[in-house]
């Protein structure tokens, strides 16, 4: 009996040190497993961050790529690079390459199925990059918002207003709405309309206003003119049309008009108040005022 229960003790502690060490190699195994995952998962998202921001620094350097792409392309990057970490952490855990791929293609439909107006958004940016509306920079109308662009991202386009407020719109909402590009030719067409006293010699109208167009920023082609718009209650309507590069547009714009009564003045040139002859039953005109009745 003692030798029964000596061998059934040996047994029992050789199979438990064959568990102890069974579970030991298998805790070594997993551990390391996973803090080669781990390791994998922190320099995947840093070198996503960093390959992202040095393709964004590059392209926006570059002299010979839009400045446009940036974004678009850089934000590609860092989701490209961030697949590619989930791929190699699963893995570090034994799982099949054609069981990733075969994985994410699942997930990706149902993410695409839950997300169809994120999604959408990303079609967007697409088709705003290829078809290229307008670039960064440009003063655009669109989703009824109005500003400049500072950025055109993979779900969003930054457009910031004229009074320097930050907006960020869906891109599916641009891509759905008329857009209008205000600078897309480079050039803008300005008019600068007055009214000038009935009394007034249109040559010398038409030279007073010619006089504003010598400004160097009015391009000579198209040359500037001088039109008579209509003939009002009280005043000729006059046009000067001229036009400039977008970025002297505005500038030009305030400078004319600043100027404007000054080469009148100096002509004798009148600008009118709205005026209204009231006359007498039977008679000759009573008063000649103001805007109002009599």
């Amino acid at each position: 009996m003692n030798d029964i229960s000596l061998s059934t003790i040996s047994d029992e502690l050789g199979l438990s040190s064959l568990l102890t060490d069974q579970t030991l190699t298998l805790a070594t195994e997993y551990g390391l497993n996973f803090l080669a995952a781990l390791f994998t998962i922190i320099i995947g998202v840093w070198a996503s961050r960093r390959a992202s921001k040095v393709v964004r620094d590059w392209l926006t350097r570059s002299s010979r790529i839009d400045r446009t792409l940036a974004p678009i392309l850089a934000a590609l990057v860092r989701y490209s690079i961030l697949t590619l970490t989930v791929v190699v952490t699963l893995g570090n855990f034994g799982v099949e390459t054609t069981s990733i791929i075969a994985v994410l293609g699942a997930a990706g439909l149902a993410i695409g199925l839950a997300l169809q107006g994120t999604l959408s958004n990303v079609a967007a940016g697409l088709m705003l990059l290829f078809l290229r509306p307008f670039k960064i920079g440009d003063w655009v109308e669109a989703a009824g918002v109005s500003g400049s662009v500072r950025e055109i991202g993979l779900f969003t386009t930054i457009i910031d207003t004229f009074d320097n407020v930050y907006i960020s719109v869906p891109n599916s909402a641009i891509w759905t709405s008329n857009i209008i590009n205000h600078a897309k030719y480079g050039t803008r067409r300005l008019d600068l309309d007055i009214g000038v006293s009935y009394d007034s010699d249109l040559d010398d109208v038409e030279a007073a206003m010619m006089e504003l167009a010598a400004d160097p920023r009015v391009l000579a082609d198209p040359a500037p003119r001088f039109l008579v718009v209509s003939y009002g209650d009280s005043a000729i309507n006059v046009r000067l049309r001229a036009y400039a590069e977008y970025d002297d547009f505005f500038n030009l714009f305030w400078d004319l008009n600043r100027n404007l009564k000054g080469v009148l003045d100096a002509r004798g040139i009148d600008i009118p108040f709205p005026q209204r002859v009231v006359r007498h039953v039977g008679g000759g005109p009573a008063a000649a005022g103001g805007d109002e009745d009599q």
